[in-house]
């Protein structure tokens, strides 16, 4: 299967392409950058045959079968479709859009194409959140909370690799995404409530700096959610389940019951890389052509969560 990689230079463009060095039949035929002589620098220090500054140069060839899209997020949506309408299957990084309109977009071109089309919700994936949903699954676990930490120090506009960011990251409509579909995906439930609380916005980015969500289940759950760019420590994502029997501590990869005891997860999936098992999914859904876990379709219900949230934003 031939693949190109949009946004390839970037922290998780690296990411996708180290993953599928892993994946057998898997070729790397095209990557995409925003400046056409560091791509073309990058493409061949990885032995990578082709490199384009523009997606549409990349969608033309007939040696790219999929895309998966690290580009930044206001052009997920626009991207994504402009895939789906060259033939690519597409997986494109949380989040697939920064609306709910452009998300059901989106959605509805996959379902005109027929294309397998993916949002890299990478949490569903992540071996530790893995082993809590199989558990929940064969009814061993019941969600009663979930209370989630997302924080960073990023009061100047930089990326994963401390770079100088192109474009504007949002607590909402990009962190909060991987826990409000994480939570939903968990409980097997569209919340029935869902409220946010943000702080004040930064002078010149225009977005909040620091937010509280909140949101519940028909069925009871809920989960309280904290975001902050502003958070002086140790940056990540971290996840405490408290269920009816037992409470879970999620660190990315790693899991740990509720007095910080290792958990063991050999077995749980063919990798420990949260990444790598989400191509994994991508490439087997393709081959087997059929709808990946964390299709744009199941993704959507969480998108409208986020924009109930951002609704009623105060």
């Amino acid at each position: 299967m031939r693949l190109c990689v949009a946004g390839a230079y970037g922290a998780f463009g690296i990411k996708h392409l180290d993953a599928l060095a892993n994946i057998e039949e898997v070729e790397v035929t095209s990557v995409m950058g925003p400046t056409k002589a560091k791509i073309e620098a990058f493409a061949a220090e990885r032995g990578i045959p082709h490199a384009a500054d523009n997606l549409a140069d990349c969608l033309a060839r007939d040696d790219v079968d999929a895309v998966i899209l690290a580009t930044p997020t206001q052009l997920h949506a626009e991207q994504a479709i402009a895939c789906m309408e060259a033939g690519k299957h597409v997986l494109v990084e949380i989040p697939m859009a920064d609306t709910l309109a452009d998300s059901q977009a989106v959605v509805d071109k996959q379902k005109e194409t027929g294309l397998v089309a993916m949002a890299g919700q990478v949490r569903r994936f992540n071996p530790s959140h893995q082993w809590i949903h199989n558990k929940i699954a064969a009814g061993e676990l019941k969600i009663q909370q979930m209370d989630v930490q997302t924080y960073f120090m990023r009061r100047t506009n930089t990326n994963a690799k401390g770079e100088p960011r192109s474009w504007t990251d949002h607590l909402l409509w990009h962190h909060a995404c991987h826990t409000v579909d994480l939570f939903q995906y968990q409980t097997g439930e569209t919340c029935s409530q869902a409220f946010g609380l943000q702080g004040p916005l930064h002078p010149d980015l225009g977005i909040a700096m620091d937010m509280s969500i909140g949101m519940k289940t028909p069925s009871g759950a809920i989960c309280t959610l904290s975001l902050s760019f502003n958070n002086d420590g140790p940056f990540g994502t971290f996840f405490r389940y408290i269920c009816d029997k037992g409470t879970y501590l999620a660190r990315y990869d790693d899991l740990y019951d509720g007095y910080d005891k290792p958990v063991d997860l050999s077995g749980v999936a063919v990798s420990n890389n949260g990444i790598e098992l989400i191509d994994r999914e991508f490439v087997a859904a393709i081959a087997e052509g059929r709808e990946p876990n964390s299709s744009v379709a199941q993704v959507l219900p969480a998108m409208a969560t986020l924009d109930l949230i951002e609704r009623g934003l105060t």
